[in-house]
């Protein structure tokens, strides 16, 4: 069996336009164009209540009085 021409030329296209993208890997080093999940806001939010609980719970200890 022969291939046409045309087959033939389509195919012999598809390999030369491959042949210079081979061993090119991408290297991950770009920037991602995508953006922060969490924004500066929440981020905000999220310290305020960290350090606002822990201030609450060292007030609250030592009103309790020392258990030593």
């Amino acid at each position: 069996m022969s291939y046409s021409k045309r087959i033939a030329n389509a195919k012999s296209d598809k390999y030369h336009s491959n042949i210079h993208k081979r061993g090119k890997v991408w290297d991950g080093k770009e920037k991602s164009k995508t953006s922060m999940s969490a924004g500066p806001w929440l981020l905000g939010f999220f310290a305020f209540v960290l350090v606002g609980s822990a201030v609450l719970q060292v007030i609250r200890t030592a009103n309790s009085g020392s258990p030593f």
